[in-house]
C-alpha cells in the first residue's frame, strides 16, 4: 500500500479509501444490496491486512448501521490511532427548518448521533455530505468549527460541490479563522469526469485532496458486458446516473477492457489506476473481500502516458447527474440514495 497526506492535514491516508455505503442493514435503509455486519467485518479486516487505512461512511447509510458495523470492525480488528475515518453529515432535514432548528445544532447533533453509532470520540475527518441550500453557509462553517474545536473532528471535508461553493466555504473560513475544507469528495471516474473542468485545478492550485466516489461507476467499470451483480441488477440510483449515457460510456468501458488485457490485470486495476493517476485516494467501495484486492493491486499499476490517452479519448461532456444535479432540491427522499 502507497499512503499519502490529505490535503494540508496531517492525516496520512491511504491510497485507497474503502468506502462503506455497501455495509449496513437493508432493512433500514433504501439499498437491498448491502451487506450484513458479518461481511462488513471480513471486508473490514481484508482491508487492514492490505494496508487501508481510510474508511468512509455516513450516518445516511442504511440508516445509520453502516457507521455501526464500521465501528465495531475497526474497534476489534485495529487500534484508533492507526485508522483515519471519515464520516458525513447531511443538510437540515425541512421538519427541522420549520421548528428552528439553526444549522450549528443540526451539525452538533449529527456529530454527536454519528459518535454514538460509530462507538469512538472523535472521527479523523468530518464531511459536509451536500451543500445546504436552506442554511446559511456562515451557520454551517461555525458549526464545523465547533466540532473541531470541541475535539470531535481533527479536519473537515465537503462532498457533491462545486468549484465555486468551495472557494466561497474557503473564503469565509480563512476571514471568520474556521477550519478550511481540506478534501472534497465528488462523483468522478472513467465515464465521468465533469470535475476536470474546475474541481480538479481548483484543488491542485489550493493544495485540497480529492477523494472521489463511485470510482468504479457502480460496478461498470469492473465488469465486462454481460456480466452482472446484485447492484448492477437492483440500484436504482446508480441506473438513474448511468444509464442516459450507458452507449457513449461503452465506448471507454471497451477501452478498459482493452487495456487490462493488455497489462494482464483486472479491468478495476485499469480504472483505479487511472484515477490515482489524478487523485490522493478514491473511495471504492467493497461488498466481497475479494474486492478488496483489485482495488489494492491498481496502487502499484502505474499506466502509461499513451494508455491514458487511449482511455480517456472516447469520452464525451455528460450531464451533472445525482446528487449535484437536484440544485437544492433536497429532501428526506433522498437519504438513502446519496453517495
Amino acid at each position: 500500500m502507497q499512503y499519502a497526506k490529505l490535503g494540508t492535514s496531517d492525516l496520512e491516508v491511504s491510497r485507497i479509501c474503502l468506502g462503506c455505503m455497501g455495509f449496513g442493514d437493508p432493512q433500514a435503509g433504501q439499498h437491498s444490496w448491502t451487506v450484513g455486519e458479518d461481511a462488513t467485518r471480513a471486508i473490514v479486516k481484508r482491508a487492514l491486512d492490505a494496508g487501508v487505512n481510510f474508511f468512509d461512511t455516513a450516518i445516511a447509510y442504511q440508516g445509520g448501521t453502516s457507521e455501526q458495523y464500521v465501528g465495531r470492525a475497526l474497534r476489534d480488528y485495529a487500534r484508533r490511532s492507526d485508522v483515519v475515518v471519515a464520516t458525513k453529515f447531511l443538510p437540515r432535514t425541512a421538519e427541522e427548518v420549520a421548528e428552528g432548528v439553526t444549522g450549528q445544532r443540526h451539525i452538533a447533533n449529527s456529530i454527536d448521533a454519528s459518535l454514538s453509532h460509530l462507538g469512538m470520540d472523535y472521527v479523523d475527518l468530518y464531511i459536509y455530505h451536500m451543500w445546504d441550500y436552506n442554511t446559511p453557509l456562515y451557520d454551517v462553517m461555525e458549526g464545523l468549527a465547533r466540532v473541531v474545536a470541541a475535539g470531535k473532528a481533527r479536519c473537515i471535508g465537503i462532498s457533491n460541490v462545486y468549484a465555486w461553493q468551495l472557494e466561497k466555504a474557503n473564503a469565509l473560513a480563512e476571514r471568520e479563522g474556521f477550519p478550511k475544507f481540506v478534501s472534497v469528495q465528488n462523483h468522478m471516474n472513467l465515464v465521468f469526469r465533469e470535475d476536470e473542468r474546475e474541481m480538479l485545478p481548483c484543488c491542485a492550485e489550493e493544495g485540497i485532496a480529492l477523494t472521489p466516489y463511485s470510482a468504479l461507476a457502480s460496478g461498470r467499470l469492473s465488469r465486462r458486458p454481460g456480466k452482472t451483480s446484485k447492484r448492477l441488477e437492483e440500484d436504482a440510483y446508480a441506473k438513474f446516473k448511468y444509464e442516459a449515457m450507458a452507449e457513449a460510456d461503452a465506448l471507454v468501458i471497451e477501452r478498459v477492457i482493452e487495456v487490462a488485457d493488455a497489462h494482464g490485470v483486472s479491468m478495476t486495476e485499469v480504472s483505479l489506476a487511472w484515477l490515482l493517476a489524478k487523485v490522493t485516494a478514491p473511495v471504492v467501495g467493497a461488498t466481497k473481500p475479494h474486492h478488496v484486492d483489485g482495488a489494492v493491486a491498481a496502487v502499484n499499476l502505474a499506466l502509461s502516458d499513451d494508455d491514458i490517452a487511449y482511455l480517456e479519448e472516447p469520452y464525451i461532456p455528460h450531464a451533472i447527474v445525482g446528487v449535484m444535479a437536484q440544485n437544492g432540491a433536497f429532501s428526506t427522499s433522498h437519504v438513502g440514495a446519496v453517495e
